[in-house]
């Protein structure tokens, strides 16, 4: 091989590892920008929930009465904006974390199977939210608890009382 041949090829090879860096770094900063994808399948969610709640609790239900409280606590989550209709490639735009009380989705639940009349009992619908939660946080839909000091450090923001239900 001459050395001209060897120079365009050594050339040739710095063009495509710059093009590979450039196109590399470009979608990893659009990637950084992009909401993780948790994958929440009804399906799983149900199998998942079924599972995990006591025996006593799954004795009493069918897995159609946990797919419809796993549906109506989906509809509260959505009122808080965490179950967006569009979340493929969707920037992230979280302006304040949302705080969830257990005991308030719980009510909102208990009141949905009461609207739904569906025949649980209370307990029953308690662990299925409480199974619910801990399956979100599995798939990673979820941030971690709140401390006791993490509501209070935003309490005077703007906006603050839209995000929560006790906010």
């Amino acid at each position: 091989m001459t050395p001209v041949a060897i120079v365009l090829l050594v050339i040739a090879a710095l063009v495509v590892f710059v093009v590979a860096a450039l196109t590399v770094g470009r979608e990893a900063r659009r990637l950084d920008g992009v909401a993780p994808r948790a994958i929440y399948d009804i399906d799983d969610a149900i199998a998942y929930v079924a599972d995990a709640v006591p025996e006593v609790s799954q004795a009493r239900l069918t897995h159609d009465e946990v797919r419809q409280l796993l549906r109506i606590h989906m509809g509260r989550l959505h009122q808080f904006g965490l179950q967006p209709a569009d979340v493929t490639d969707r920037r992230q735009d979280i302006a304040l974390p949302t705080f969830l009380e257990e005991v308030d989705e719980v009510a909102y639940v208990i009141g949905g199977a009461d609207a739904n009349n569906l025949d649980v009992r209370d307990q029953d619908i308690a662990e299925v939210v409480a199974r619910h939660l801990e399956y979100l946080d599995e798939i990673g839909a979820v941030g971690p608890p709140a401390t006791d000091g993490d509501a209070d450090d935003l309490a005077g923001l703007p906006g603050a009382s839209e995000h929560g239900p006790d906010r």
